[in-house]
């Protein structure tokens, strides 16, 4: 039986998860600043133009987020012409969210600076390990919770 740590919190899955996520965070918007796009900007960017023309509700799904954080977080981009939101003309509750060929542009600007980080990031800690986190990652997606359901 491993013994419980002095500090309960450093047991603490979710704290453990969030340092490593503002650091890495950090690091990759330090290095995508020259383009004008913070980390959360160019995965959006990246699932539009993966994707395709999507609803806000599914394009949050994608990125694991709620659908006000996610609306938040598409009004500068709308704002500066990379993507556009309007009404669905079949459904009048959904928003369409669509890649403009700006927001195109500039995804594929920030690429370079984005692979820049993501090599030294695996170079640093491995390649595989990079791989194996990411597995780990996805999986902690399918653990059962549901914390955004109403």
């Amino acid at each position: 039986m491993t013994p419980a740590p002095a500090d309960p919190s450093d047991a603490c899955n979710s704290l453990a998860l969030r340092k490593a996520a503002r650091y890495l965070g950090a690091t990759y918007d330090k290095a995508l600043a020259p383009s004008g796009l913070r980390t959360t900007q160019f995965s959006i960017l990246q699932k539009l133009n993966a994707h395709g023309e999507t609803t806000i509700t599914r394009l949050a799904d994608m990125i694991a987020m709620d659908r006000t954080t996610m609306a938040s977080n598409l009004k500068p981009l709308a704002r500066e012409g990379l993507v556009t939101v309007e009404t669905s003309a079949t459904d009048r509750r959904a928003r369409i969210v669509t890649l403009t060929p700006d927001g195109l542009a500039r995804m594929k600007a920030a690429l370079p600076l984005w692979k820049s980080v993501q090599d030294r990031f695996e170079e640093s800690f491995g390649a595989d390990e990079a791989a194996g986190l990411r597995a780990s990652l996805t999986t902690v997606l399918d653990s059962g919770f549901d914390p955004w359901a109403e």
